[in-house]
């Protein structure tokens, strides 16, 4: 693990890519949250959502999944309030746009593994492109969707990314917080 005080090199980034996070996840969780893939940021630190910018956790507490904001380094706290993490392609990249349309779709086929093991109630999934072409819904949108998992609930959110211009932080706490007034029902 990187030290706290430091930002990484370019070749600290450059050797990130590829890497694999693990999944933060247990069996019958309220919320299972899952990303595109690991950026390079991420895969340094070795937490989800690390890189500085990325508005995954201020979306979380401001939406009310969390009691306060947590830090990406204590994402493993994610599981005392039922919610969870995971990716829909493991390796990380410097960008979404560098993922293949096969490894979204083989990433979608493991998630449907996945979420068959763990049984979240709910699967959020974070980018409404990556959605689409994962689980071959090209006319999704946000929000829930049809298509469920078994019995388990799909639901897509805006990605969280600080280059989505698309949605500011409010809205996207907006959507978060739409999530979570379905799953408390």
């Amino acid at each position: 693990m990187p030290p706290a005080e430091r930002r990484p090199s370019r070749a600290d980034l450059a050797a990130a890519a590829d890497r694999t996070l693990p999944a933060v996840v247990a069996a019958g969780l309220r919320v299972l949250f899952c990303g595109i893939n690991p950026g390079l940021y991420s895969a340094w630190t070795g937490h989800h959502f690390a890189r500085p910018g990325n508005r995954f956790w201020p979306a979380l507490h401001r939406s009310g999944f969390t009691p306060r904001q947590l830090a990406p380094a204590e994402q493993e706290e994610l599981l005392h309030w039922g919610l969870g993490v995971t990716n829909v392609v493991e390796r990380a990249s410097a960008a979404a746009a560098e993922l293949t349309p096969t490894e979204l779709r083989e990433g979608g086929r493991r998630l449907v593994a996945d979420v068959a093991e763990y049984r979240p109630a709910w699967l959020a999934v974070l980018g409404v492109t990556a959605y689409r072409t994962a689980f071959d819904r090209p006319a999704a949108t946000f929000g829930e969707q049809e298509a469920t998992l078994g019995p388990t609930r799909v639901w897509v959110l805006p990605n969280p990314s600080g280059l989505n211009a698309h949605f500011t932080p409010t809205a996207l706490a907006e959507s978060f917080a739409a999530l979570r007034r379905a799953v408390e029902g």
